[in-house]
């Protein structure tokens, strides 16, 4: 059996900030899983519709691994990405590290690994890796999947060579500190304006605040949408508030990140933007509430008070954002 020493195993409600974690920790810097994905400027809507899916999936952040490329950015860490379409390279790339000591971060599809308690395919799943024997490989997941946690050698190989939405090929990456950190209260102010500006712009009406008032008005059709109300709408609110969002679609998480942005720096932007996105956070919340009404009633209403409060939340959120946008004035 090979295992990296003293890694700290300590799981998180994401699955990107729980493996960032790990490897960070393990350079020596231990930052709370709300700073980690601030800085990383993780928050995002999409509301998702397509042809080949059976139901519309509402996401709540950056697309997988841009939150990692964007706190190496941020930090001044050197990220390594390593990507192959052979699974014996793979294997290599993620062996070689772990033997030097360090432990690696993994993309894969969690519907193949072993301790998974819900199995749907997700190609942007991340975990840690810090050991292996010829058996199974040992991992760090959130604490929702149990922390410290092994898989099989063979679900590892099916996981990571999985295609599909979201996959890539057999990814590994480990991060490196440089030996002085750049002041955190320098990050700051550009990790949350690059995340306002983006969400406050985005490219088509799907992202952003323009996507959550488009969520607004479809979803009061979602009853329609689907052939098991049932089971279709409890599980979209499911994803919202456990599917590994920390709560309120990533809304608790980037409420969190602000508080703690305030303990560092004074500013009245930050301020509002953390009071309008308390206010948010809750009102996800009842719209998860909201949609699984509807699906276990059958009864369109709560779907049409749903819609309402995401047009509330469009509004909130943008203000939101204006405000921490002029943070770097």
């Amino acid at each position: 059996m090979t295992k990296v020493k003293d890694v700290d195993t300590r799981g998180a409600q994401h699955c990107e900030t729980t493996a960032l974690g790990v490897l960070l920790r393990h350079q020596g810097i231990d930052l709370s899983e709300p700073m980690l994905f601030g800085l990383g400027s993780g928050l995002s809507f999409v509301y998702w519709d397509a042809k080949n899916m059976g139901f519309p999936f509402l996401g709540g952040r950056v697309k997988p691994f841009e939150l990692t490329r964007n706190l190496a950015t941020r930090l001044g860490l050197e990220l390594l990405v390593q990507e192959t379409t052979s699974p014996r390279r793979a294997w290599e790339n993620v062996t070689a590290p772990i033997d030097a000591g360090h432990p690696v971060g993994l993309q894969l599809d969690s519907y193949h690994l072993d301790y998974f308690g819900s199995k749907v395919h997700f190609g942007g799943h991340v975990v840690a890796m810090y050991g292996y024997d010829d058996h199974d490989a040992y991992l760090v997941d959130t604490d929702q999947q149990g922390g410290a946690v092994s898989t099989s050698l063979t679900g590892l190989a099916q996981a990571r060579a999985a295609r599909g939405p979201m996959t890539a090929r057999h990814r590994s990456f480990t991060l490196t500190a440089p030996r002085t950190l750049p002041c955190r209260q320098d990050q700051i102010v550009p990790a949350i304006t690059a995340c306002a500006d983006a969400f406050l712009a985005p490219p088509i009406a799907n992202l952003g605040h323009r996507g959550i008032e488009k969520a607004g008005k479809l979803v009061r059709t979602w009853l329609q949408r689907t052939e098991d109300p049932r089971r279709d709408l409890p599980q979209a609110a499911l994803l919202m508030e456990r599917g590994g969002t920390g709560g309120a679609l990533f809304r608790n998480l980037y409420r969190d990140f602000l508080a703690e942005c305030i303990q560092l720096l004074d500013s009245g932007h930050l301020r509002t933007g953390h009071e309008l996105y308390t206010e948010a956070a809750a009102l996800w919340t009842e719209v998860a509430a909201l949609i699984t009404k509807a699906g276990e009633s059958g009864d369109a209403q709560p779907l049409v008070q749903a819609g309402a409060v995401l047009r509330d939340l469009s509004r909130i959120e943008r203000e939101a954002m204006q405000a921490l946008s002029r943070l770097g004035e």
